[in-house]
């Protein structure tokens, strides 16, 4: 007989006894009809970690990182050494055949317009220590260094020819100054090597500021003079530096010229003392450095001995100043004075000497010639340069400071008076130029060929080279740059030669 009670009324009753659980009791309200839940919360995914138990530690537990082995790091100096590596030579490339070398006959003869002559190998060395090489230049992609005479570097041959003449020459001993300019590649460095190049062979003195942005970007330690008003800054280090590079690249000349002049600042010296132990002086300790660059100058400009030094006194030679990347010579350094105001450019004796040999006056008293060059690649936009050189250019095309045509700074530009006052305008006194503007532009269409003709035959170029081609690279070129024509001639192209056909 079946029950009358059924399993669902059975579930709802109470039980009588309560058994012990192993599980807490839950105890919820009577009216409440929700299931009691017996069940333990789920666990996180991902989650490493065990429910903690009596008298258990909890502890995370994580994977170990496999070590890798790391390279060595560079050396110190080494990164930079890489970056101003200088190759001057290409095994790979083919040897020019009958290509002359820079001599004082080659370097003023205008039968090899256009052509590609090469540097003597003796003069790398002094090249090299002038660090008239730039690591961005195309030295490495030829068997052997070479420059092209263009009409720029004829004309700077003959002035070395007549500031370096024999006898009376009416412009032996005269002094050229000039601010060199140009677009970008338009070779502004490669004519100061030319300079420099000729110079060697004419057994001048060199002088070089490689880099000018160098000497006012912070890097070389500084200490103002005492007493100067306004206050002027020494850069020992950098001083010492010039002086390595002048005894370097000029050892033979130095060598053979021995001191003619009282120098009461420096103690020892003696009347056999040759130039190349008085540079010693300065480069071996930096603190003496300035007044042993003094001493140097005065030496290498005196037209006669002093009292005491009429025994071995002989002549001294012209000098070349070469200075790159003028434009960092006109703005507020990145030094600081005591009151943390910004150190001007001019402010630093080293920038300001070879900034007065600029202005009219006794700069170069037995000739020279100084080449000063602007830079398009690393060139600070100074406004009142700018306004300078359009000045500068305005008096040598014949327009007076008076005219209405005469650039002059806009109102209210605040210009830099001192920039100004560097390339006001003069007068030629005796022997000494004015300063002059020299804008460098593109090769003609004969040096272009002549260029590209050294490509074909060191083996970069497999072109026929005519007058309808080299027309087309001149164009692309932008008129002949010779940055651009390096960058078209270096470009390796290899014609497909046909297959035969075997039949």
């Amino acid at each position: 007989m079946a029950s009358a009670w059924c399993w669902s009324c059975l579930s709802r009753l109470r039980p009588t006894t309560v058994l012990p659980s192993a599980t807490p009791r839950i105890t919820t309200a009577g009216f409440h009809s929700t299931a009691v839940q017996y069940a333990m919360p789920a666990k996180k995914k991902g989650s490493s970690l065990t429910p903690m138990r009596y008298r258990q530690g909890q502890t995370l537990r994580r994977k170990k990182k496999k070590t890798t082995e790391r390279a060595r790091p560079p050396a110190v100096g080494e990164r930079k050494a890489m970056r101003k590596r200088i190759v001057l030579s290409n095994p790979n490339a083919l040897e020019v055949e009958g290509m002359q070398d820079l001599s004082a006959e080659t370097m003023v003869d205008a039968r090899l317009r256009g052509s590609v002559i090469g540097l003597p190998v003796p003069m790398l060395d002094q090249l090299r220590a002038v660090e008239a090489f730039k690591p961005k230049q195309g030295w490495s992609i030829f068997r052997r260094p070479g420059t092209i005479l263009r009409r720029d570097a004829l004309e700077m041959g003959r002035l070395f020819e007549k500031i370096s003449g024999d006898g009376d020459a009416p412009e032996k001993g005269k002094v050229v100054k000039k601010v060199i300019t140009g677009s970008k590649g338009s070779g502004k460095t490669v004519h100061l090597l030319q300079a420099m190049a000729m110079a060697f062979t004419k057994k001048w003195v060199v002088f070089t500021i490689p880099d000018a942005r160098e000497l006012v970007s912070g890097d070389f330690a500084y200490t103002p003079i005492e007493g100067s008003k306004p206050t002027q800054y020494i850069q020992p280090s950098a001083t010492a530096a010039l002086l390595t590079r002048t005894v370097e690249a000029n050892r033979e000349v130095l060598s053979g010229l021995r001191v003619s002049q009282q120098h009461p600042g420096l103690k020892g010296l003696k009347p056999s003392t040759t130039l190349v132990d008085l540079a010693k002086m300065g480069y071996s300790d930096a603190a003496l450095s300035w007044p042993v660059f003094q001493a140097l100058w005065k030496e290498l400009t005196a037209t006669a001995a002093g009292p005491g030094f009429e025994k071995d006194f002989q002549p001294r030679p012209p000098m070349l100043v070469a200075v790159d990347g003028l434009a960092h010579w006109m703005v507020e350094s990145s030094y600081r004075s005591a009151d943390y105001t910004p150190v001007h450019a001019h402010d630093l004796v080293f920038v300001k000497h070879f900034l007065s040999l600029l202005q009219p006056g006794a700069s170069l008293q037995n000739g020279g010639m100084l080449l000063y060059a602007t830079s398009k690649s690393n060139n600070p936009s100074t406004y009142a340069l700018e306004v300078a050189l359009d000045q500068l250019a305005a008096r040598q095309q014949g327009i007076s400071a008076t005219s209405p045509d005469y650039p002059q700074p806009e109102a209210y530009s605040n210009a830099d008076t001192r920039v100004l006052d560097v390339f006001k305008p003069q007068t030629a006194s005796g022997k000494e130029g004015i300063l002059e503007l020299q804008t460098l532009g593109g090769l003609t269409r004969e040096e272009t060929r002549g260029y590209l003709e050294y490509f074909a035959k060191s083996g970069l170029l497999r072109e026929n080279i005519n007058e309808k081609w080299v027309g087309e690279k001149w164009s692309l070129a932008g008129g002949g740059i010779i940055g651009e024509l390096e960058k078209l001639g270096r470009r390796v192209r290899t014609v497909a030669e046909p297959v035969p056909v075997v039949e």
